[in-house]
């Protein structure tokens, strides 16, 4: 018997504060507590993003892409710590390290791999890593650091 979590589109609202057009995560799956988890973004071409990111050649901005992999940190860390409904705020603090090594395009199914290298319940600054593939080829990976702004009776 497996201990995994997963979150769906309902639970990641109740955890993240972004709304369309900036959620960029469809669900979560795969989630081991705060230590890492799956994110998957189904690509579609009414992304408004698309429409000037190229016309005739829909590419998903990089900036997204990570992005969505901290969005799925932000789930995994919600789930983990029983977050939802509590009001999370999480803001970029340093994005390191991060490459592009393929075009993401509308019918990609992507998926983002993260885990926690610094962070721990009741802290506020954490660090990650995370890749994102489609189809397991490599589009893109990077490490990057958050401060989980918490509600004061969340610790």
């Amino acid at each position: 018997m497996s201990d995994l979590q997963s979150a769906d589109i309902q639970l990641i609202q109740r955890i993240l504060p972004h709304r369309y057009p900036f959620l960029l995560v469809d669900k979560v799956e795969d989630i081991d507590g705060y230590k890492s988890a799956t994110g998957i973004k189904n690509v579609t071409m009414n992304e408004p993003h698309f429409q000037g990111h190229f016309p005739g050649t829909p590419i998903m901005p990089g900036v997204t892409i990570v992005e969505a992999m901290a969005q799925t940190t932000g789930v995994m860390v919600g789930v983990a710590l029983d977050l939802a409904d509590k009001d999370l705020l999480i803001y970029f603090m340093a994005i390191d390290g991060c490459k592009f090594r393929r075009k993401v395009v509308p019918g990609d199914v992507l998926e983002m791999r993260v885990e926690t290298t610094r962070g721990k319940p009741g802290g506020k600054v954490w660090k990650f890593k995370g890749t994102a593939t489609v189809e397991g080829e490599l589009a893109a990976q990077a490490e990057f650091t958050a401060m989980m702004d918490l509600p004061a009776d969340v610790s």
